[in-house]
Formats: structure tokens, sequence, C-alpha cells
């Protein structure tokens, strides 16, 4: 995988949701992109549609108009086991839950997504489980873990798999500040590595700060950091 190659193409992506009072705008003309090992922050409000776009991009919702194109493949053109396999095979999702399965031991979440998309390599599971600082704990069940492993085994589940693109909401939302920086920065590290784009929410610009490239969901629209401030 190099630098250029297109991974996620968003063009014109609407959605609204229906209400009492009538149809909702939530997103209202999105477009963006990502190359390999690029990363894009995504902030704002409450309530502005982050998440919404992330469950569009992940083909877990569909878009009222507008195109989502992900490793060549238009997932409007996909049905839902289309849908199922390029999240299995190409998109990688951290949340800030983290969705480990209980009745298996770290190693075995570990290696799960991969082995669903058929690509389990224990080589690169050991060579995670290393640098993730895991180790020591791949016997253990996700109960006996803190937070900061049970996010770093889920950051490695997604890393297993070798996705093209991942899709992280608000990832070190449920840890300390330290803790979180630390996730962070292996998250960063091997996606930079393995070529992986990185779109990442978050409600911290101070976290944002820390990826490539930062873009402002309001209202609906998105903004770069430069021209929100020149609107203020």
């Amino acid at each position: 995988m190099m630098r250029g190659t297109p991974v996620l193409h968003i063009q014109n992506l609407h959605k609204r949701f229906l209400t009492e009072d009538g149809p909702l705008p939530v997103l209202r003309g999105v477009s963006l992109g990502l190359e390999a090992g690029e990363t894009l922050a995504l902030t704002g409000e409450s309530g502005s549609g982050k998440s919404t776009l992330l469950h569009l991009i992940g083909g877990l919702d569909y878009p009222d108009e507008g195109e989502i194109t992900i490793d060549g493949a238009e997932i409007g053109a996909l049905d839902d086991k289309g849908r199922a396999a390029l999240r299995r095979d190409v998109v990688g999702l951290v949340f800030q839950q983290f969705n480990l399965i209980p009745s298996l031991t770290a190693g075995q979440n570990l290696s799960f997504q991969a082995r669903l998309a058929g690509r389990h390599d224990p080589d690169w599971d050991q060579t995670l489980a290393d640098r993730l600082g895991l180790t020591d704990t791949l016997g253990r069940y996700p109960e006996q873990l803190s937070g900061g492993q049970q996010q770093r085994v889920a950051i490695g589940r997604t890393l297993a798999a070798r996705p093209r693109l991942i899709l992280a909401d608000e990832p070190t939302g449920n840890l300390d500040e330290d803790t979180g920086d630390a996730v962070l920065d292996l998250l960063l590290e091997l996606a930079a590595e393995t070529q992986t784009a990185v779109l990442m929410v978050t409600h911290s610009r101070r976290l944002a700060a820390r990826l490539a490239r930062q873009v402002h969901l309001s209202h609906g629209q998105l903004a770069t950091p430069s021209e929100e401030s020149a609107a203020e």
C-alpha cells in the first residue's frame, strides 16, 4: 500500500432523520477523502452527526443522498452481505466501548477479527502484542484487564486483520488522559507503519491536533479549523 492510494471517498452525503416535526437534516452535503496511511480527526459538538457519519461509512446505515466509496467499492451498490464483508475485510472499527468478547482471552480477542477475515497471522499477532504491551496479559479475560489494556486489545484486534481503513469513535473516551495519550500514540504509530488510513471522531481538539488533518462538523457541514475560525 502506497501513499496516494485512495481508500475513502465521500461525495455530497446527506442524511435526514424523521421526527414528529418532520425531517431533521443531520448531514448536508458532506464530502471528504482519505488516502492510505493518512489520518483525519473529525470534531463537532454532541449531536452534530459525527457518529452518524461513521455509521454510514461503516455501512451500518444508509445515506439519503450521496456516495461512499471504500477501497474502490461503492457502498450503495452492496447488499447486506457485501457490507458485512467490507466491515470484515477492509474496515476496522474501534469504539469508546471496548466491545471485547467476555468468554475469550485477550489473545483470542486479539486474533478474532483476523480469523473472520481469513488473514490470521500468529507472527503478526505476536508483534502487535509486543508493541501494545500485552504479552503478559494474553491469557487473561477482559474482566481481568484494566481499561487501557482492554482498549489496547481492541486496537490490536482491529490491526490484526490488516484493514485498509480504521474508523475510531472516541477511542480514548473511557481512559484517563495519560493512558489515552499512550493508546493513541500506539494506534497512530502502528497505522503509519501499516499504511492504514484512520478517521477518528473526537470531542477533544487537543487529541484532534495529533492527527495529520482535522475537520469540524457543524450544522451538517464540514469545515477545516482555519475555515471555522474565519467564520467566527
